[in-house]
């Protein structure tokens, strides 16, 4: 099943949110930046024929970089970030109802649970491409 066909499904599923990890973890991205990876991500995304919006406002504080189609919210953070505080922002996201999947986009080593309120969550290393 190809990414874009995985995340066609009204209700999303593990697969899909695996599919899209698989995806990050293929690529190279510029990791000098947090912009750069964003950008890059979204040719990505666009190359693969993925429905997505960028910095969607759930709520005047809560923006993710992504929400994919299904309400796959892709969250990118960088070394530098504060694992607490990414955490939280994740725990925000995952009260909406429409936020069906969380998944990190970073180059941090850092241990999430499997869930958040509910919502599954992911781990998509940008180091991986790079091995």
């Amino acid at each position: 099943m190809s990414t874009a066909t995985a995340l066609a499904d009204p209700a999303p599923t593990q697969d899909a949110a695996a599919a899209i990890v698989r995806l990050i973890r293929q690529h190279r991205f510029d990791l000098s930046t947090e912009k750069c990876v964003q950008a890059q991500l979204e040719e990505a995304l666009a190359r693969e024929g993925i429905v997505f919006e960028r910095e969607k406002r759930l709520s005047a504080q809560d923006i993710p970089d992504f929400v994919l189609a299904g309400g796959v919210v892709l969250e990118c953070k960088m070394r530098g970030a504060r694992k607490m505080d990414i955490y939280k922002q994740l725990r925000r996201y995952a009260v909406y109802p429409d936020v069906t999947a969380l998944i990190l986009v970073s180059n941090l080593a850092m241990g999430l649970p499997p869930e958040i309120n509910g919502k599954p969550v992911y781990a998509a290393s940008l180091s991986r491409g790079w091995i």
